[in-house]
């Protein structure tokens, strides 16, 4: 009933940037909370951001003052600005949504995830 899709990642060397954002579509009625997981290789999924819908946003130790998130509510994306990305934020990044669809039920939803590699 959510369909994510998500883009952006890729290749970058230390130091570098890169911008990944997630279109949720289907029978959405609201989308509350909308995050970024990343799983690296051979660890657990970790949270990474979590922004609500009235924009309150929390961060890993591990990103906070590199990463940013964002959120359009009219185009039902959300966004993670990664600055200054190190070989350890080599990892897939998955996008999360919980929403409300059509028949007043939560759906939570995951996206396909997206690979960024760290390295020079």
């Amino acid at each position: 009933q959510v369909q994510l899709v998500e883009s952006g990642g890729g290749l970058v060397q230390p130091g570098g940037s890169l911008r990944l954002s997630c279109a949720a579509s289907g029978m959405i009625l609201h989308i509350n909370k909308m995050a970024w997981y990343r799983q690296a290789p051979g660890k657990q999924r970790e949270v990474v951001t979590i922004i609500t819908n009235e924009g309150s946003q929390t961060y890993a130790d591990s990103v906070k003052g590199r990463f940013t998130v964002s959120r359009d509510n009219d185009k039902n994306t959300v966004y993670l600005q990664m600055n200054n990305l190190k070989p350890e934020d080599t990892a897939v990044y998955y996008c999360n949504v919980a929403a409300v669809v059509v028949g007043l039920k939560t759906f939570n939803a995951w996206g396909q995830g997206t690979l960024v590699t760290v390295s020079s």
